[in-house]
């Protein structure tokens, strides 16, 4: 039924909670697994507080990766096919743009990330994905 499945990830306890779910379809399925964390650099660049320091950014990047390249470890000791990916932008457009440029046919989600002042005003990104995503969309709480 599903043989390529992407988890939106961003080290949270929901996210982790939806790799966890993930691991174990993709192991029902013998489906491929990628993993996804996309760095949100528009948070800081819409703060308004000037430039960016490079090594902010730098920061972000190093976060995403370090979390990534746990959550592959985890899917990988588990006998999982895994790829890991790290984007910038907005992170509800690259989760689903991503899926839809991959023949990714499963997004598994975490029900709430990190970034809970940017969900009050702009809804949040699980909400987005559910709503626009063009495949099933499988929400962990």
């Amino acid at each position: 039924m599903f043989k390529h499945m992407l988890v939106a990830f961003d080290g949270s306890e929901n996210a982790k909670r939806a790799l966890n779910v993930a691991i174990d379809l993709a192991k029902r399925y013998e489906a491929k697994l990628d993993i996804i964390e996309v760095v949100d650099t528009s948070i800081i660049l819409g703060a308004g507080i000037g430039p960016v320091p490079p090594d902010v950014i730098e920061s972000l990047y190093n976060k995403a990766k370090a979390d990534v390249e746990g959550a592959k470890k985890q899917a990988s000791d588990a006998g999982i096919k895994v790829e890991g990916v790290i984007v910038e932008g907005d992170p509800a457009t690259a989760v689903m743009d991503y899926a839809s440029k991959n023949g990714v046919d499963l997004i598994v989600t975490g029900s709430r990330g990190l970034s809970t002042i940017k969900r009050m005003f702009l809804g949040s990104v699980s909400s987005r994905i559910i709503h626009e995503a063009k495949i099933p969309v499988l929400v962990v709480k």
